[in-house]
């Protein structure tokens, strides 16, 4: 019996560790996604404004090796090229909303989820310096979630781990 309540004892500190540890690198996981997303909206920007390349081809260029992200960008160019009656604000808040469903579960918050959505409302329908401008926006937010993940990384991973493991002692000290 003794035996039973020490492997329970030692599932549940390994369990609450593990989940301290899973949510460290969810926040790690985010900060390297929102980076990827910056570098891929700098390349949407260059090819709109400097190439003045239409939409659906600068963001056909989104592909390149970028995983889920590249994937959203290459989806919402073949949208518009099979035009099937759907505005682009249409296409890419379908394709936003499907990066949880299409390829599991991303580190991205809704909140991020939301902003980027929100960025397809003002792309496409108008001039190439609206669209330059409605990208430095997006880009300045972006950059200040970075900042912040940034500047909290290596507090909120600490304690997010320590948390873990000692709820999950406070867990084992209750249980005897």
């Amino acid at each position: 019996m003794a035996a039973f309540k020490w492997t329970g004892a030692v599932l549940v500190l390994f369990s609450a560790g593990g989940l301290g540890i899973w949510s460290a690198m969810q926040w790690k996981g985010r900060l390297r996604m929102l980076e990827t997303l910056r570098q891929m909206i700098y390349f949407l920007k260059g090819e709109i404004t400097y190439s003045r390349a239409p939409l659906a081809e600068a963001g056909a260029g989104g592909e390149t090796g970028a995983g889920t992200l590249g994937g959203l960008f290459e989806a919402a160019a073949e949208g518009i090229y099979m035009q099937e009656g759907e505005s682009l604000q249409e296409i890419w808040k379908r394709q936003v909303m499907n990066l949880n469903t299409d390829s599991g579960p991303i580190p991205l918050e809704q909140e991020d989820l939301e902003q980027l959505a929100h960025l397809g409302e003002h792309l496409g329908y108008l001039d190439v310096d609206m669209q330059e401008r409605t990208l430095k926006l997006y880009l300045e937010q972006l950059d200040l979630t970075i900042d912040y993940l940034r500047q909290n990384q290596r507090e909120k991973c600490r304690l997010y781990t320590s948390l873990g493991i000692m709820g999950g002692m406070f867990l084992v000290i209750v249980m005897f």
